[in-house]
């Protein structure tokens, strides 16, 4: 892929909602994913979960353990806050995937449609979701009262919604980030005032994880270009095989990139050194797998 055509798609997803396709890629290329034959399953983990609104605020739905004695003695339960493709409000093709990792002990929110929503996600609705755990956490009656662990926070997204994830990391109660199949562009003339590009990525705070589906996936070449700017915080890039831009997210569970998310919160957040192992070193799991492309010389 051109790097020009990802240049007109990137920008076309951080502006005007997508009601045709960007020139140069099809709904074939957006849609390309891992054949689930074969693929690695998604696997859960010691929680089961529930899905359900969130309290006193629409627009937002939890996927948490259903049962929440062992936090916050026994576990923690930090935040993980979902951007879906393409900046949509809503997808329930993404359950599957938040619940996998919400069955590893976090508390994990993405965007719903309201009756008077946004008809897209935004970085500023991708933080208020911070803004409701906050309140959540200190809420009378809530069942998650002094059970959630708001100092860790990771924003993650795909495609449009990888770019946001880039925007809200300048957040200082974002931890860490999840750029999945997305890359930003450096600035353009006559581009809005704070528009995001990869000038933002010098004022993210926290670790970052880039993800893309590697050949099939158009927005590789941004991704890598992406983390390669990065050096200012611990960074991590993986390039899947065969993956796409879809890539595992709608498999059973989320599969594959469902794994690598849950591996690298419990990392980042749960000091799991077993977890960790999958990003770290010149030996690190994804770097030793086949099916990857990996690079840990930032971590």
């Amino acid at each position: 892929m051109k790097t020009g055509t990802t240049v007109i798609f990137a920008a076309l997803l951080c502006s005007a909602p997508l009601l045709a396709q960007p020139p140069g890629v099809t709904r074939e290329m957006i849609n390309t994913t891992l054949p689930l034959e074969g693929a690695p399953l998604a696997e859960t983990g010691p929680y089961e979960v529930v899905s359900e609104s969130t309290f006193g605020k629409t627009g937002l739905v939890v996927y948490r353990p259903a049962t929440l004695d062992a936090f916050p003695a026994n576990d923690t339960l930090p935040v993980m806050v979902w951007g879906n493709g393409g900046c949509a409000i809503d997808n329930p093709n993404y359950a599957g995937f938040l619940g996998t990792i919400a069955s590893h002990g976090f508390l994990v929110l993405n965007t719903a449609a309201s009756e008077e929503g946004p008809a897209r996600a935004t970085a500023e609705i991708l933080l208020s979701a911070i803004d409701w755990a906050e309140a959540e956490n200190t809420r009378n009656g809530s069942p998650l009262a002094g059970k959630i662990n708001v100092e860790q926070v990771a924003v993650m997204g795909t495609s449009c919604s990888g770019m946001l994830s880039i925007a809200a990391g300048t957040d200082p109660r974002v931890d860490t980030i999840g750029v999945f199949n997305a890359g930003t562009q450096p600035p353009a003339e006559g581009a809005p005032a704070g528009a995001t590009s990869t000038e933002t990525l010098k004022q993210v705070r926290g670790s970052i994880l880039f993800i893309n589906g590697s050949e099939r996936d158009f927005m590789t070449p941004a991704s890598h270009d992406n983390f390669m700017r990065v050096d200012h915080v611990q960074t991590f890039y993986g390039a899947r095989h065969g993956a796409g831009h879809m890539a595992t997210m709608y498999h059973p569970g989320g599969g594959e990139f469902a794994n690598v998310i849950w591996h690298w919160l419990r990392y980042q957040f749960k000091e799991d050194t077993e977890a960790g192992s999958w990003f770290t070193g010149e030996n690190c799991g994804l770097c030793t797998n086949e099916n990857w492309d990996a690079d840990s010389s930032k971590m």
